[in-house]
């Protein structure tokens, strides 16, 4: 072997200038070299091509690279004929080819010049195309971004699939490598089995990066602000945020603009032109942030991206780590932000429930995965390490303290016996469950997957009612990361227990368990956007302003809060707006509210700001984009010409309580909105008469309350209407 470690050295300079390899590349040279089935697990930037490219140079014969993008198969390309003086000793074979090229390929492969042909797996199932490379000698062939290959990958692509049968016909005894920059233990095993290699040397690298700082953020209402404020604390710094959607991507830009950040929208809706144009001025730093949909990244390698910040959570951890992988490649810092709420998971499960069942499973599995990521209070960087089966010391381990949960440590309790009764569950239930059934054997919920195995029978059922469901998903996704319980392999999601929890069981000793986070949906709805801001809103002046609000209600003789609602004041308290055009950024402050009551509110808050000598935060006054006027304005022009409301919902594709919440947004900022035509013909005189006393001397206009003292005589959908007219008339 001496002399083939000096040969790899003296190729390695020779082709790419290098003296040393990085990582694992040495080993899995040699391996590829002695013409072995290998597996390489290497994170982007780990140098993963240069495992193929340099045996290819060097060997005998052609190696095929199989790669889904055509983009980066032809960046490739262009690399290596950099380093060669032969123009063919790298060719596409694809469908953008032309006959003469084709021919030209072929040609070049026959007379041994092409060293590495890359292909789509579309263009390997062509006959024509395995007729040809049957009668050539193949040196290996490599599958890059084999993850493609599993549908439990983030990036499944059903053609992966034929590959090893394809193999199989151009040559017996052609060695195969598979490469990743991603897989969980789920995904590996696939990929094995898939490609017929399960006796493959497997090199797996690290997933660890150090120098990345995992956050996550509860995600309300002021989002926008947020960000904002996160990326004017890093001014200047390159940063990437991804949305899921188009529209979103398309309405943060424009917010971010607005608020005088250099920004650009990046998605696959945008012509090429503008997208080449969007990627290349964040490349030269001519804007410091791109706004963009999953699309992006993929051929960009730029190394001082200082922050990603996800707007939206992704469908998986592979996504999360691939895309927050792009932060500080150079080994500077990357700081990673995720705002999570559980919304947004309802939101993508929608989106799955059109497909196949059996696509759903998988597409829940990972999500559910992601739900634990997020309101996990373990080390994120242990349990994304583990995710992808990988051990990590959260007290010595390189970049331990790099993550906000470590840093904010949550409160612990001892929960030995806790673990037990898990252990005991689910080893007495003959490990045949996933975890959210165990959790029910436990709490004592019985289903028919239950009911079918006399579960609900055994002594253990309903052992744990006395703590929640939250508690037991928390303790064992804290128990799978200590590794005592593991996912099994083949019916992922089927929770098994493991040696480590055989000893556990045989001698238990303590186990810490710490509280997770709770993002509540239920609080997430009243979160005022003081609140959400994280900063502290000025208690001292809320009284101020509410005083100021009974006295200007009680001279125009209307309720407190047909002035402005609290969550306006506590946003006042917030951002002291101190003229009329600041007062329009505040929550639920439009321009006609501004202009009917604001002028003694801007005064009350311009003197106590200089009598406290305060010093006002710049950046909160959020400037918003005309992105929903356009809305708003139909509404209001469709209301005037007294159209039926379920009308209008209907041609915005609305529900109807999606709708009113509009005209309640529009009546709430000072315009009005007539929508006695449509009332008339639900209520009658005299319940509107009775609607509107309730309201008048009302000191609230919640309607839980006004349900409350109806009981029953209305619904909630006629008080929300009769409340939009209310306003409108007493208010605006």
């Amino acid at each position: 072997m001496g002399s083939t470690e000096i040969d790899l050295y003296k190729q390695l300079k020779k082709y790419f200038g290098f003296s040393q390899f990085k990582g694992l590349q040495e080993q899995v040279i040699t391996s590829i070299v002695n013409r072995k089935n290998t597996f390489v697990i290497m994170p982007t930037g780990g140098g993963k091509s240069l495992c193929y490219q340099l045996p290819a140079l060097i060997e005998d014969g052609t190696a095929i690279i199989v790669s889904p993008l055509i983009a980066l198969m032809k960046n490739q390309v262009d690399a290596i004929r950099g380093i060669s003086s032969e123009h063919g000793v790298a060719h596409v074979l694809n469908s953008s080819l032309n006959k003469s090229e084709v021919k030209q390929v072929k040609e070049d492969i026959t007379n041994g010049i092409t060293k590495l042909l890359y292909v789509a797996p579309e263009s390997l199932t062509k006959e024509e195309n395995v007729e040809f490379l049957r009668t050539v000698k193949i040196s290996f062939l490599a599958v890059d971004e084999a993850h493609c290959i599993s549908e439990w990958g983030h990036d499944f692509r059903p053609e992966y699939r034929n590959l090893r049968h394809i193999i199989k016909r151009i040559g017996d005894d052609i060695p195969i490598i598979g490469l990743t920059a991603t897989a969980t233990p789920k995904v590996q095993e696939d990929i094995l089995k898939n490609l017929g290699i399960t006796d493959a040397n497997t090199f797996k690298a690290s997933f660890n990066r150090p120098n990345l700082y995992y956050e996550i953020r509860p995600k309300t209402r002021s989002v926008d602000a947020d960000i904002i404020r996160f990326v004017k604390q890093h001014a200047g710094k390159s940063g990437i945020i991804y949305c899921l959607s188009r529209k979103r991507v398309e309405e943060l830009a424009q917010t971010l603009q607005v608020n005088g950040i250099s920004a650009v929208p990046y998605h696959a809706g945008l012509d090429a032109k503008t997208r080449v144009k969007h990627q290349d001025m964040f490349i030269m730093e001519d804007v410091d942030v791109v706004v963009a949909t999953i699309a992006f990244g993929m051929g960009i390698d730029k190394p001082d991206v200082r922050f990603v910040i996800h707007h939206d959570i992704p469908k998986s951890l592979e996504s999360y780590y691939q895309e927050t992988g792009r932060a500080g490649r150079d080994g500077g810092e990357g700081h990673c932000l995720a705002f999570y709420s559980y919304k947004d998971i309802e939101k993508l499960e929608k989106f799955m429930s059109g497909k196949p069942v059996a696509e759903q499973e998988i597409g829940q599995a990972l999500l559910q995965e992601v739900v634990a990521y997020a309101e996990t209070s373990v080390s994120r960087r242990k349990f994304l390490l583990h995710y992808f089966g990988e051990e990590f010391d959260e007290v010595s381990g390189e970049g331990a303290s790099m993550d906000d949960n470590v840093r904010n440590p949550k409160k612990k309790h001892e929960a030995q016996e806790d673990v037990e009764l898990l252990l005991k569950t689910v080893k007495e239930t003959n490990q045949i469950y996933k975890a959210k059934d165990v959790v029910n054997t436990m709490i004592g919920k019985a289903n028919a997957l239950i009911i079918s195995h006399k579960t609900d029978e055994h002594p253990l059922f309903g052992k744990g009612k006395s703590k929640d469901s939250k508690y037991w998903m928390a303790l064992i996704r804290q128990v799978l990361v200590a590794g005592m319980l593991k996912k099994d392999i083949e019916t992922y999601g089927v929770v098994r227990i493991t040696t480590k929890g055989e000893k556990f069981l045989a001698k238990p000793s303590s186990f810490m368990m710490t509280e997770d986070h709770i993002f509540d949906s239920v609080t997430e709805a009243v979160v005022t956007p003081s609140k959400a801001a994280g900063n502290m809103v000025d208690e001292t002046l809320v009284k101020m302003l509410k005083e100021l609000r009974k006295k200007v209600a009680k001279k125009q003789n209307v309720p407190p809060f047909v002035v402005f609602q609290d969550p306006s004041l506590e946003d006042m308290a917030l951002k002291y707006p101190m003229t009329m055009e600041e007062l329009g950024n505040i929550h639920g402050v439009g321009e006609g509210k501004a202009k009917k009551f604001g002028k003694e509110f801007v005064d009350l808050i311009g003197r106590y700001v200089e009598d406290n000598d305060i010093t006002r935060p710049d950046d909160l006054v959020v400037k918003t984009t005309g992105a929903n006027s356009a809305l708003k304005l139909y509404i209001i022009q469709s209301v005037d010409r007294k159209l039926p409301l379920d009308d209008i919902a209907s041609a915005k594709g609305m529900e109807m309580n999606e709708f009113i919440k509009e005209m309640e947004a529009i009546v709430y900022s000072g315009t009005k909105l007539n929508i006695g035509y449509w009332l008339d013909d639900i209520l009658d005189e005299e319940q509107q008469e009775e609607i509107h006393e309730y309201f008048l001397e009302s000191q609230t206009d919640k309607i839980e309350d006004a349900l409350e003292e109806f009981d029953g005589d209305y619904d909630e959908e006629e008080l929300r209407l009769y409340r939009i007219k209310f306003i409108s008339e007493v208010a605006n």
